[in-house]
């Protein structure tokens, strides 16, 4: 590569990077608020949220992606255009297809990091985030052990404590279940005790009180107790299928054992075909947006007005590229030797940058005037009229 076309992937990769920490950043915000509801409200840690969020980066990098390719192209192209670097360029003989060499080599960089991300990160990342998952879900004394807020480790349960003591002791506990739709149980404490035993967490409750409420006699019985336990391993949320997410598996495994993988995960063999061609497919994806945003850029003569219209043309482009992914989905999944759609978007936007490209380098001669013969022959009589 030139002194130039280093200087243009420079910018590209810079841009990029602009563009894809600016999107990032976005859908982070959005989704880490939810995050860190759900997480500190069960009582878990900021860095254990902090260990979720990180878990959840790929994905979002994954999507964001080849938008920050296609703006990073579009707006490098369009800053080159406007300072007239490209004129000059082309002023010296140099045809839009040696232009397009930066964005072809930043468009296989980025199908590079996309390669990377669903090929290795994406499926680690996923696994790693199941795990954490159960872990959280199967920690009760961290969703309990909360002072000073009503707590709902489950749907129909409240849990209060109003202090807790240096040496694990709970004071004024009060528990409600509602989960029977014929009866609510309310519990109440002086102290409270938590006890392992082996898989199970028993909540030993001292010097308190259990009420009954009977929903259809609406009668209230009231029992105190000098100690009484209760079994709070069910408030965990434990999934009962440990069935992995598609997306956590290997890209490997799913090559040499589809089958076995069909059988024991649940996943069709479409789902499967769908899944493993399209992490391919990403990787092209971003090749084609790449170049769709240079060549886009590089149709038709300068304006004073700016590029804005072929920058309207390449975001359509964008659009029916990423519409196309999801209308070939569907024939995969029901037939995994349809595979081959998976490639069509991007096969298609590539197809069409290099059509792009032609146009830019053989542009169309302007349309000619044509005169009409009854104007022309009546200018000429009143020229002869004048004489």
């Amino acid at each position: 590569m030139s002194r130039f076309d280093r200087y243009v992937l420079s910018q590209y990769l810079l841009f990029f990077s602009f563009f894809a920490l600016i999107l990032v950043a976005v859908f982070w915000i959005n989704r880490a608020v939810v995050l860190f509801d759900r997480l500190i409200g069960d009582g878990q840690t900021a860095i254990v949220f902090l260990e979720f969020t990180a878990l959840t980066l790929p994905n979002l990098i994954r999507m964001v992606l080849p938008v920050a390719v296609f703006a990073s192209a579009v707006w490098v192209t369009n800053r080159l255009q406007s300072e007239s670097e490209l004129t000059v360029l082309r002023a010296t003989g140099t045809s839009p297809w040696q232009m397009a060499r930066p964005a072809l080599v930043f468009g296989l960089t980025a199908a590079v990091m996309m390669s990377a991300l669903t090929h290795f990160l994406l499926p680690t990342s996923i696994s790693q985030l199941a795990l954490r998952e159960q872990e959280v879900s199967r920690n009760v004394t961290a969703k309990l052990l909360t002072e000073g807020n009503f707590l709902h480790p489950a749907k129909g349960v409240t849990f209060y404590i109003r202090k807790i003591d240096t040496n694990g002791t709970l004071n004024d506990v009060f528990l409600s279940d509602r989960r029977d739709p014929k009866q609510t149980m309310t519990y109440t404490g002086a102290q409270a005790f938590l006890v392992r035993d082996g898989d199970n967490t028993h909540l030993i409750m001292v010097n308190g009180m259990a009420q009954r409420l009977d929903h259809r006699t609406q009668q209230l019985s009231t029992t105190n107790f000098s100690d009484f336990s209760y079994d709070i391993s069910s408030l965990a949320h434990k999934s009962a299928t440990h069935k992995r997410n598609i997306r956590a598996i290997p890209s490997w495994e799913m090559l040499q054992n589809r089958e076995e993988i069909s059988l024991s995960e649940g996943f069709s063999l479409g789902a499967l075909a769908e899944e493993f061609h399209l992490r391919f497919a990403r990787a092209l994806i971003c090749v084609a947006v790449a170049l769709i945003g240079f060549s886009a850029l590089m149709v038709g003569s300068h304006s004073r007005f700016g590029v804005w219209r072929q920058a309207l043309i390449a975001f359509l482009l964008l659009i029916i590229v990423e519409g196309l992914r999801g209308v070939v989905s569907e024939p995969v999944r029901s037939n995994p030797d349809l595979w081959p759609l998976i490639y069509l978007p991007a096969l298609l936007g590539l197809v069409v940058a290099l059509g792009l490209l032609q146009l830019a380098a053989h542009p169309l001669p302007p349309r000619r005037q044509v005169s009409q013969p009854g104007i022309l022959g009546l200018k000429g009589e009143n020229q002869e009229a004048g004489s």
